[in-house]
């Protein structure tokens, strides 16, 4: 009769994939269905708590299918050292320290797209409404897709193996820990592309999910500096054409 430690080990990685899924399907819902627009003209902190969870919805949903091959693999190392007794530790302590640096970063974006609504530069429907700020960000982002901090931090993002070898801590703690750390390399990887948002609208969906997808096959295809230059090309053609159009 298999003891207690026998079935959670055996339970396991189906409950971490229960956990992606249902973050990222319960994230998607929210965009499709519930999302609710800012309309106000003068933002108070009830229109900041609004925009704040709207976007930490938004990074939950847009990164974790992306994260999923490191938190997998996290979950499998976890299984493999509980077989040589060592101590056993839920992906889900993982999950949750790379859930709380986008959780920050959603803070940031949002006290930086308050004072885009403040200096009117962007619209009521979320979007930017100024050519010059639109022109100067693309062709930041498009700069940034090709630099060496974002191919560092793109290279730890690619390499689960070799992130977790490095950077393995043990204990609960040392799983959050873990999750923080790899949430700080997809930040310096991603931040600038998802404040692509700003200018094409915060709550466009067809925007959001094309961003998911850029971002997913950039950690996982065989061939990203092909998606990165291509990024960097359409931001930067984009950005001339809204600063001399």
């Amino acid at each position: 009769m298999a003891n207690v430690s026998q079935i959670a080990h055996s339970l396991h990685s189906p409950v971490t994939w229960v956990s992606i899924l249902l973050l990222t399907g319960l994230s998607w819902y929210y965009m499709l269905f519930d999302m609710t627009m800012v309309m106000s003209a003068q933002w108070g902190l009830y229109e900041l708590t609004l925009v704040f969870l709207m976007w930490t919805i938004m990074m939950v949903g847009m990164m974790m299918p992306s994260a999923t091959p490191m938190i997998m693999l996290f979950a499998k190392i976890s299984r493999t050292r509980r077989q040589r007794s060592a101590e056993f530790v839920s992906s889900n302590l993982f999950i949750l320290g790379y859930l709380l640096i986008w959780s920050l970063y959603s803070l940031v974006i949002t006290l930086v797209q308050w004072q885009l609504h403040e200096l009117t530069l962007m619209t009521p429907m979320m979007q930017s409404g100024n050519d010059i700020f639109s022109g100067i960000l693309l062709i930041i982002i498009g700069i940034y897709q090709i630099s060496p901090l974002k191919q560092q931090c793109l290279n730890y993002c690619r390499t689960p193996l070799n992130f977790l070898m490095n950077q393995w801590q043990e204990g609960k703690l040392g799983a959050i820990k873990m999750g923080l750390k790899h949430g700080q390399y997809c930040v310096g990887c991603c931040w600038l592309l998802m404040a692509l948002l700003l200018v094409v609208g915060v709550m466009h969906i067809g925007w959001i999910l094309a961003l998911s997808i850029l971002i997913l096959l950039e950690k996982v295809v065989s061939w990203p500096e092909a998606i990165n230059i291509g990024i960097c090309l359409a931001c930067l053609g984009f950005g001339i054409y809204f600063l001399v159009g």
